[in-house]
């Protein structure tokens, strides 16, 4: 029951940052593709002004635009983005099984079952821990002061039931 506490704890704190990371990476894609988009406009606009001033501010505004769409190349939000979510709810799921392991199966199936249910619930973990992406500092931040406020908490566990 402690190894399958242990795997609801590291998939809660992994689950959290890989949101966290999500979350961030979808702010990105918007911060550099909406001043992207519109920057591009302005940029094109100028270039049809007869003065020489809009022409200056468009060259500069075309190179903000340049180096906005690079980085949004470079970095790529959107598949990050999406890489942190399918890893978020990976571990998220995993959790789940191993809550339902603890709480439920734990009850009367016999130590061997439980044991090789065990060791399924640590090669999951394994294999999310090798296919997932790294969860970076910012995500760690924010999902370790996310569950500092409760956020991860099921507010039926605050709860003592007449059955525990």
């Amino acid at each position: 029951m402690k190894e399958a506490q242990r795997i609801e704890e590291a998939t809660m704190h992994s689950s959290k940052g890989h949101f966290a990371s999500a979350a961030i990476w979808r702010g990105m894609h918007v911060s550099l593709g909406i001043p992207t988009t519109i920057l591009a406009s302005i940029a094109a606009a100028s270039a049809f002004s007869r003065t020489d001033a809009p022409h200056s501010i468009g060259g500069w505004i075309s190179i903000a635009v340049a180096v906005l769409s690079g980085l949004t190349t470079f970095l790529n939000p959107p598949a990050k983005a999406n890489a942190h979510f399918t890893a978020g709810n990976g571990y998220g799921t995993l959790r789940d099984k191993a809550r339902i392991y603890r709480t439920i199966d734990c009850l009367g199936a016999s130590e061997e079952a439980l044991e090789n249910r065990l060791q399924e619930l640590c090669s999951e973990k394994s294999e999310l821990n090798q296919k997932s992406p790294q969860i970076p500092w910012f995500g760690r931040y924010f999902a370790k002061r996310g569950i500092a406020a409760g956020e991860a908490a099921y507010e039926i566990d605050n709860y003592a039931s007449p059955a525990d």
